[in-house]
């Protein structure tokens, strides 16, 4: 008798035990159904131990459309499915170990996003049959923000909030090798400020920050597939990134950033050729080959940038690249 109540002593005290813990803690049985959703998992979902007790509906508290869970997937052994559901997890290879996996919740019931560190951990018998799989929740979500912010910093430009000259370098050498293989279009487009340097000794830099600004902003406006790439290229000068896009495109795009910036009509009374601040483009676009870098890209627009400033500025003028590196259309 005595054997008996020791380990029902033993089971009642690990589980008021586990019901107390200050970290979010729910365990599912063999069969997926929740056994324990302790005091500080209800506090973080808003949901009530109640209402998922003896069910598999406890994706309810972090997801609005049914899926599994960590402890889910490791009860299943569906590791497989670990990269579609989770934005970082642990190598899935030895599960009986447990798994540990990172994921923005929408949290339904508490109106929340949060960003959870998740740990699932099996519990086995003596013969190695799976009992229950125990899930731990932390939330993360000041850490995570703290890091997309400095993540941020490193790819954006401080003053335009465009991606910033690294990003734009590591974005072609990526969408080179990728046309290359792809045997895809690749354009390129440098734009400047014309004049910008008697801009800001006009209207002083002040001024001129806020006459970049508003450039980056239609640029921005103007350049919104998603494969694209708008980037402070230095000082006055931008420059878009747009795979999959021939010269054609290319001068669409180029004419479309153009008009825009002339109509913001910003003032421009020191320009020598304009009353308002305008642009000059180059453009370039090849289809990317082992005989070719993207260096010599950047190159061959930027000599279409400088054609376009010396033929007059407020215009565009497309290259498209070949044997001959570089044949004005």
């Amino acid at each position: 008798m005595s054997g008996p109540r020791v380990s029902d002593f033993a089971h009642a005290f690990a589980v008021r035990l586990m019901q107390h813990l200050v970290v979010p803690t729910f365990v599912l049985n063999s069969d997926r159904k929740v056994i324990i959703w302790n005091k500080a998992c209800e506090r973080l979902t808003g949901v009530p131990a109640e209402r998922v007790l003896g069910t598999s509906d406890h994706w309810h508290a972090f997801y609005e459309e049914p899926r599994y869970c960590l402890a889910d997937l490791l009860a299943l052994g569906k590791t497989e499915a670990l990269d579609t559901l989770y934005v970082a997890h642990s190598e899935p290879g030895d599960s009986v170990h447990g798994m540990k996996a990172e994921n923005w919740c929408v949290m339904p019931q508490v109106k929340k996003r949060l960003y959870l560190a998740i740990d699932a951990g099996p519990i086995f018998d003596e013969d190695g049959n799976l009992l229950a799989v125990v899930e731990t929740l932390r939330d993360n979500t000041e850490q995570k923000l703290a890091q997309m912010a400095l993540q941020s910093l490193a790819v954006k430009d401080g003053l335009t909030n465009l991606a910033n000259r690294r990003s734009f370098d590591e974005k072609l050498e990526a969408e080179w090798l990728h046309s290359q293989r792809e045997g895809v279009p690749l354009a390129l487009l440098l734009i400047d400020v014309d004049h910008f340097k008697l801009y800001n000794d006009t209207y002083g830099h002040q001024k001129g920050d806020a006459c970049l600004k508003a450039v980056a902003g239609a640029l921005d406006e103007q350049v919104f597939r998603p494969a694209d790439l708008a980037a402070r290229y230095g000082g006055e000068e931008f420059g878009v990134i747009m795979p999959g896009t021939d010269l054609d495109g290319a001068m669409h795009v180029a004419e479309r950033v153009r008009e825009a910036v002339f109509n913001l009509a910003l003032p421009h009374g020191a320009s020598q050729t304009s009353d308002r601040v305008t642009l000059s483009v180059g453009a370039a676009a090849i289809i990317p080959s082992a005989e070719h870098t993207s260096a010599q890209l950047v190159e061959v627009a930027d000599g279409a940038l400088y054609r376009a400033k010396h033929a007059g500025r407020n215009r565009c003028l497309g290259v498209t690249m070949g044997s001959s590196l570089g044949a004005t259309l």
